[in-house]
């Protein structure tokens, strides 16, 4: 832990036992919902993020406040780290009327624009990349500093929408940070099976964006990698790429026993748990004894409690209640303006106003000369001089020099071409 050298000094104890907090909380508020779901208490999809707590808390605990996230299926560790209420989380998977989406939605598809900066997840893998791009470049531009993040998993990393918004955010140099889960599974597809390469994080390189490899069930290094990585993107430098090696220890959902995975692969797994890892780091640093754990365990439990009960009292929707928020209907749906952070001055003309001309670099450089007017390699003729046109400059060909080509004016040229053409008809 903490790259095996001790303590990190740039963490305080707090942040030490948030993280150890927030993982827990994790794992607790999931273990409160398979219970709820032998119930039958919850009515839609049951995602476990078993042994991966480390990555959706390590990551989301990297970004300020004002900054935004969309979690996936199992990111409830970043919604609990953002702020989400462990009822809310309970109530929506119960599709009950008190939660976020009023009982409209039995799974994880809920978000909080205004207060939390949460963006729903979207089911297609990877549409949330160019969404949460355009959440990073229209933040840029009302000049608030943000940065966004959300999550892939290495199946979702092999969609079409995976690299074309990836590239989309690279060429805008979107302040924007990729969380990639390689749990090793697309459901019951191995990685290996999946993708020809060792490491998802190379395909960063592709795009021209920086990337990190790190160890996922060590919840200090994706702590302090992500806090790098989120650092750089809101200074200017672009979108970053997180590699997280981890472990889906669960099946797909509650349905999927697993029996794919080797017992060898998952006994090897169980052995390094992030929470029982990260707790053996802490007390061996003396910074959580049996005290201090058992207040934690408390808290939780206590916690859990209360907002279960919430959770199981909170009412059905009315039937009548299903015609209603199919359609987006204005300001009594949604009363969210833009919060300009900048004078708009900076960003409407005549301050903001370009020359629609584009400066590239390097264009047309040719093999055997210094520039090239149709196209790149050799070629046959050249502009020489603005308003001129000529066979290529003074070459050498086996030691002696080639006469100087002629030239002759822009104007005459084309005159002279029009002219012919019309003779040609005549």
């Amino acid at each position: 832990m903490a790259n095996g050298n001790g303590t990190n000094k740039s963490l305080t104890k707090q942040q030490y036992l948030d993280l150890y907090y927030y993982m827990r909380l994790n794992r607790a508020v999931e273990d409160t919902m398979v219970k709820l779901f032998r119930q039958n208490k919850i009515v839609g999809g049951l995602y476990s993020s078993l042994g991966q707590e480390a990555v959706s808390v390590g990551t989301a605990y990297a970004l300020d406040k004002k900054d935004w996230l969309a979690p996936m299926i199992r990111n409830i560790g970043a919604l609990l780290v953002k702020g989400v209420p462990p009822r809310d989380v309970f109530m929506q998977h119960m599709a009950k009327y008190d939660s976020p989406t009023k009982g409209k939605d039995g799974t994880s598809h809920f978000g909080d624009l205004e207060k939390l900066h949460i963006v729903s997840p979207i089911s297609m893998l990877g549409d949330l990349i160019p969404v949460m791009t355009g959440i990073a470049i229209g933040g840029r531009y009302l000049g608030q500093k943000i940065v966004t993040m959300t999550w892939i998993g290495d199946g979702g990393s092999s969609t079409g929408v995976f690299h074309e918004g990836l590239n989309f955010a690279a060429t805008q140099k979107a302040p924007f940070v990729l969380i990639l889960e390689n749990n090793l599974w697309a459901y019951s597809t191995p990685v290996r099976r999946q993708v020809p390469i060792e490491n998802l994080a190379d395909r960063a390189k592709a795009y021209g964006i920086s990337s990190y490899i790190i160890d996922g069930n060590n919840v200090v290094d994706v702590f302090t990698t992500a806090r790098e990585a989120v650092s750089r993107a809101r200074n200017g430098e672009g979108p970053i790429l997180i590699e997280c090696k981890t472990f889906r220890r669960l099946g797909h959902a509650q349905h999927d026993p697993a029996e794919y995975v080797p017992k060898d692969m998952r006994a090897y797994w169980e052995a390094r748990d992030p929470i029982a890892l990260y707790e053996k780091f802490l007390t061996s640093e003396k910074l959580l004894d049996a005290k201090g754990k058992k207040e934690i365990e408390e808290k939780i439990e206590k916690l859990l409690e209360k907002e279960r009960e919430f959770a199981e009292n909170s009412p059905m929707p009315p039937p009548e209640f299903a015609e209603t928020g199919v359609y987006c209907t204005g300001d009594e749906c949604h009363k969210i303006r833009a919060k300009w952070e900048r004078s708009q001055s900076e960003v409407t003309p005549p301050k903001s106003s370009v020359k629609p001309v584009w400066t590239v670099e390097g264009f047309g450089a040719g093999q055997s000369a210094a520039t090239a007017a149709i196209h790149f390699g050799d070629t046959k003729t050249q502009i020489l001089e603005e308003g001129t046109l000529g066979t290529p400059a003074t070459t050498k060909t086996n030691g002696a020099k080639s006469s100087a080509s002629t030239k002759t004016p822009l104007k005459k040229t084309a005159k002279a071409a029009v002219t012919g053409a019309r003779k040609g008809r005549s």
